[in-house]
């Protein structure tokens, strides 16, 4: 067959699927929901379609093997001519990226969950898959993230209370390692465990003598005081005085509207160790062993520097 139309300069329905290299089936799906128009149609009812249509045709083949949904190319069909054209097809490309890039992380840490499983012991089985099951691929930190909503003091502000969560919820890892995944289940074990509820660590920011409730005044603090200690921390060097653990004694003293004394310090160092609670441990240890802790010390290992050095310097 000639690569050219008709001598009306019109393909019937069969030459234009031969000339675009798809069935004849194909270009009547398209022409039936609005995305190919037919030029016009012959004396015997047949389908007739203009040069145009075979341009139209390669594109819309085009934004199906990148494999947009019909109403995305539609859109971007609709818009070919218009000045909006170029934006919609950038962003159903952006779209389709990122749920490309979900369905990616998704295999990838199906593939290590499944090479964990392999793995192990047969006794060991039974217990990861169980902690893998409770688990959405690919994780979110959604269950770390309300853990934390529900220790943390309730009237906080809203960005000191966004801070507080960026630093104490780790991402899972991209391209995690079977150990990764292990350990991010856990992880979500211990924030979805129902003990939870039996946290009392709210009992920092407790109501003062003189009635008022500062709680925003010690979070700050803290979150200055781990700054503080972070390069320390990292660097691994032994607990000490200084400007981190004045900072973070202050912290505490201004939710109590007192002065940093010696005596004060006391008293905090034997409240804080009655405050310790096994799960918030637990979640500050699993956390350290994610890439992030690698990269910034967990607050969780920043706060139990700062305690050390505050149990050496009263001891």
């Amino acid at each position: 067959m000639s690569g050219s139309a008709s001598p009306d300069g019109r393909w019937s329905i069969g030459e234009l699927a031969e000339q675009a290299g798809v069935t004849v089936k194909t270009v009547r799906f398209y022409s039936d929901r609005g995305l190919l128009p037919e030029a016009a149609r012959s004396a015997g009812g047949h389908r007739r379609y203009g040069p145009e249509a075979l341009d139209r045709l390669r594109l819309i083949r085009s934004l199906r093997t990148l494999d947009l949904p019909l109403p995305q190319v539609d859109r971007i069909l609709a818009q070919e001519d218009a000045a909006g054209a170029t934006d919609a097809l950038e962003d159903a490309v952006a779209g389709q990226l990122r749920a490309l890039g979900t369905q990616l992380s998704a295999l990838r840490w199906r593939e290590a969950a499944l090479r964990l499983l392999h793995d192990c012991t047969p006794e060991e089985r039974a217990d990861r898959l169980r902690l893998i099951g409770a688990v959405t691929l690919p994780p979110t930190t959604d269950a770390l993230a309300r853990f934390w909503r529900h220790v943390l003091p309730a009237r906080l502000p809203a960005r000191l209370l966004s801070t507080l969560l960026e630093a104490a919820v780790p991402q899972p890892p991209a391209d995690p390692t079977p150990s990764q995944v292990l350990t991010f289940a856990r992880l979500h074990a211990v924030a979805t465990d129902p003990r939870v509820r039996d946290i009392d660590i709210r009992r920092l920011a407790a109501r003062t003598s003189d009635g008022a409730c500062r709680p925003a005044v010690l979070y700050e603090g803290l979150v200055e005081a781990c700054a503080l200690a972070s390069a320390d921390v990292r660097a691994q060097r032994p607990p000490h005085a200084g400007e981190a653990l004045d900072c973070f004694v202050g912290a505490h003293a201004g939710l109590r509207d007192t002065r940093d004394t010696p005596a004060f310090r006391r008293r905090l160092s034997a409240q804080l160790g009655l405050l310790a609670h096994p799960l918030i441990d637990r979640y500050w240890h699993l956390a350290g062993e994610l890439p992030s802790a690698a990269r910034q010390p967990t607050i969780g290992a920043m706060d139990d520097w700062l305690r050390a050095a505050l149990d050496a310097q009263v001891a």
